[in-house]
């Protein structure tokens, strides 16, 4: 198998098992899942199989994060769609500009 073959084995089977359900638990976990993650991606790095200019876990956390928060806005079937509040209309009473 090629550098890059194995590049986008270890993003899409290593890394994804990593961060499954990283919203429900990286920001109440403390720092040493935290840093065992990131040591695990820097050995990575060291071995060729992430490449530096690659997101970081952070970017990586908040992107999983933003696509949950986005799925729950857009998907009315999805379960936890009720847990949010009900969609505020604002009526803004705005003067009319003079010319």
């Amino acid at each position: 198998m090629n550098d890059e073959a194995l590049r986008q084995v270890y993003k899409a089977v290593l890394i994804a098992k990593l961060l499954y359900a990283s919203p429900a638990w990286w920001g109440y976990d403390g720092s040493t899942l935290k840093q065992r993650v990131e040591a695990f991606i820097r050995r990575g790095m060291r071995l060729g199989l992430y490449r530096a200019d690659d997101p970081t876990t952070m970017q990586l956390t908040d992107n999983n994060d933003d696509n949950l928060f986005s799925s729950l806005l857009t998907n009315g079937h999805n379960v936890l769609k009720h847990l949010l509040p009900d969609r505020t209309n604002y009526q803004y009473n705005l003067r009319n500009r003079r010319l």
